[in-house]
């Protein structure tokens, strides 16, 4: 399996109602997706806060992941940033550090043409010299890679895979099918948008870079194992325990609802990086209640 496959779990960046990084919470939540055994860490992805974090914190909150998973579980880093040296900077920063892979979303202010996605990450990938990530995350960055962009990147060294949004005619057989026909043969196809999880992986697709992951590893695990191994039913029985969270997610985004379930699950106090806003109590309700289809110690 390529090191963009199989599940990847994404773990907040754990922050007080300061903005100040609570390390030692950032490094419970790490060592519970290391023992779970998902196939790698996705650190500083959206689920991460990776855009409201300077360089410098987001080069910190690498070194705290580094000294946790002490090569354990592959580590694959988001290095988006609006500027490209700041990127390039932060993909050398984290070949230095010790990862493994990197994740790189063209983020932007000006609406950024293909043209200059391209060259972004041409630049970004040859700096790292790491096995690179395409971030297809339209609803964030406003950019939306076509067909023809990925092949295209594809073919330059290092950029070895792709993390889909979730296709809105939910045909993952039809995509899947299209870019495998215009990628390399070791090019990763991925999928995030944790709701689609099931039928994307059923479907064939290699990876699922999952937000749930980060706090209920476990439990993603099995769905993971189980749809890759075309197990239908059990996949379907896997999924259904998660859909009153895939319903809150959908409803106030994953970025806030995961903040709420971290407290539901470990009572830490940790709230997003402002602007953002924590949930309202009256939602904490209806994440106990999704929380109760899970069962063990600690919510594994």
């Amino acid at each position: 399996m390529s090191l963009f496959g199989g599940l990847s779990a994404f773990p907040l960046t754990a922050t007080d109602k300061e903005g100040r990084l609570m390390s030692d919470v950032l490094e419970r939540h790490l060592e519970r997706i290391v023992l779970a055994g998902p196939d790698s860490v996705g650190l500083l992805g959206s689920t991460g806060s990776y855009a409201y974090l300077t360089i410098t914190e987001r080069k910190h909150v690498l070194r705290v992941a580094i000294q946790v998973l002490k090569g354990r579980t592959p580590l694959i880093v988001g290095i988006g940033a609006l500027r490209t040296d700041d990127a390039a900077d932060l993909a050398r920063d984290a070949a230095e550090a010790g990862a493994q892979g990197l994740l790189l979303a063209p983020m932007s202010y000006q609406k950024l043409t293909k043209g200059e996605v391209y060259s972004h990450f041409k630049t970004v990938a040859a700096a790292g010299g790491l096995p690179l990530c395409i971030y297809n995350n339209p609803g964030t960055t406003n950019f939306t890679f076509s067909h023809e962009l990925i092949a295209r990147l594809s073919e330059l060294p290092n950029i070895d895979a792709v993390k889909m949004p979730l296709p809105a005619d939910g045909d993952f057989v039809g995509e899947l099918a299209t870019l495998r026909s215009v990628t390399p043969a070791s090019f990763s196809i991925g999928y995030s948008g944790d709701w689609g999880a099931k039928d994307a992986l059923l479907a064939g697709a290699d990876g699922w870079f999952s937000v749930v992951a980060g706090l209920l590893p476990s439990n993603a695990m099995q769905l993971t194992r189980a749809a890759m191994a075309a197990n239908i039913e059990e996949t379907k029985i896997i999924d259904q325990r998660f859909n009153p969270l895939w319903a809150l997610f959908k409803e106030f985004g994953s970025f806030r609802v995961m903040y709420a379930l971290a407290n539901r699950l470990d009572g830490d106090g940790i709230e997003p990086l402002r602007p953002v806003r924590p949930l309202p109590l009256e939602v904490h309700d209806r994440i106990d209640a999704a929380l109760a289809f899970f069962k063990g110690p600690s919510f594994s």
